[in-house]
């Protein structure tokens, strides 16, 4: 983990099990955002549980190098589902 006091990384090890949102590089350099639950962090990765499963049937867990992480921080646990609503009757 980078020594860095002030860099994005150094409070992750105290968010593992909660609820963030990680936006990482991807090999082509352009960036894109995980969000899910902290479950791990290492001197080189970190690894969450995505929110939504992959509909294409890829891991919902996701490795991340420390290295290619823009940004990091905690969010709020998703909004309860609001029941759905059957349709209007139309005449």
């Amino acid at each position: 983990m980078p020594d860095v006091e002030h860099s994005v990384v150094a409070g992750l090890p105290g968010w593992v099990g909660r609820r963030v949102v990680v936006r990482h590089l991807l090999p082509d350099g352009r960036a894109t955002d995980a969000l899910g639950t902290l479950l791990h962090v290492d001197e080189d990765r970190l690894r969450l549980r995505r929110d939504r499963v992959p509909q294409d049937g890829s891991d919902p867990e996701v490795e991340v190098s420390l290295g290619d992480v823009v940004l990091a921080r905690t969010v709020p646990p998703p909004p309860p589902r609001r029941p759905r609503q059957p349709p209007p009757d139309v005449p």
